[in-house]
């Protein structure tokens, strides 16, 4: 019973992490931690959680990729760019998970859900960083409907900003995504869908490198990998299909409802533990 909830929880997880760009630790770290209140489950700490989340990950990230790369939405160049950032960033986070417990760890990773999903009510106001042709990288997508976009950075903001990200993904098991998709569509103004595949593509070698620290640090437990794998595995492979066929506002509707859930609920257990 035990691994078919766990199963349940990669599927459900990656789903929603590859229809949006977050990589599935939104979900799959709650989870745990919520497993860990019953008896059963009593040895998963956040560390355990996080570890076990990103690696995890890793199989996520790469069954997004090659579907996305199916549908040629994923641009490679920007991510590597920002991958520049985003491995140390993810590294450096891992380490500083160790010095965290659980009433900590759920109160920061309570606020931080809230923060996203404030983040995405109020993406339509907000308008992205200028940026200079001449002195940026510039670039353009066609999507399938016919519809043209022109999207551009700053490659040294680039690096910064995802450095920041990678390191509070290294800390939280989220993968990154959870930042990088609406710093994307927010201060560069990448299409949605380019920047949800360009995600999922840097979040395959940023859970490789925050896994290893993990992994070092004893911190993925591989039982519950085990489990959680083949879910992840399979649920990436729904979440493109779906991205696919939903409207955008309907995908992010969905998201911040259920990070506002998620939220409060991490930030009561912190208050109350």
């Amino acid at each position: 019973m035990e691994w078919i909830v766990l199963i349940l929880i990669g599927i459900a997880g990656s789903s929603l992490g590859s229809l949006i760009g977050l990589g599935g630790g939104m979900i799959i770290v709650p989870a745990l931690l919520f497993l860990s209140s019953l008896s059963v489950f009593g040895y998963i700490s956040p560390q355990t959680a996080v570890g076990t989340s990103l690696f995890t990950m890793i199989f996520t990230g790469l069954s997004s990729t090659l579907a996305y790369m199916k549908h040629k939405t994923v641009d490679y160049k920007s991510g590597l760019i920002f991958l520049i950032g985003s491995g140390p960033g993810s590294i450096l986070g891992a380490w500083v998970t160790e010095i965290l417990n659980l009433k900590s760890f759920n109160l920061f990773f309570g606020t931080f859900i809230i923060f996203v999903s404030l983040v995405l009510l109020l993406k339509d106001k907000l308008k992205p960083i200028p940026y200079r042709k001449d002195k940026g990288i510039v670039r353009s997508f066609t999507d399938n409907t016919g519809k043209s976009f022109e999207y551009g950075f700053n490659p040294f903001a680039a690096v910064i900003i995802s450095f920041i990200v990678g390191f509070l993904s290294g800390i939280l098991g989220v993968g990154g995504g959870s930042l990088m998709v609406p710093t994307m569509i927010l201060f560069f103004f990448f299409p949605p869908h380019v920047a949800t595949a360009t995600s999922m593509f840097m979040i395959l070698p940023t859970s490789i490198l925050s896994s290893i620290t993990h992994i070092t640090l004893g911190n993925v437990d591989w039982l519950l990998a085990l489990a959680l794998v083949p879910g992840a595995w399979i649920g990436a492979k729904v979440g493109v299909y779906l991205n696919t066929k939903l409207k955008s506002k309907t995908i992010v509707l969905l998201l911040r409802t259920i990070l506002i859930i998620v939220g409060i609920r991490l930030i009561y257990q912190g208050i109350l533990g």
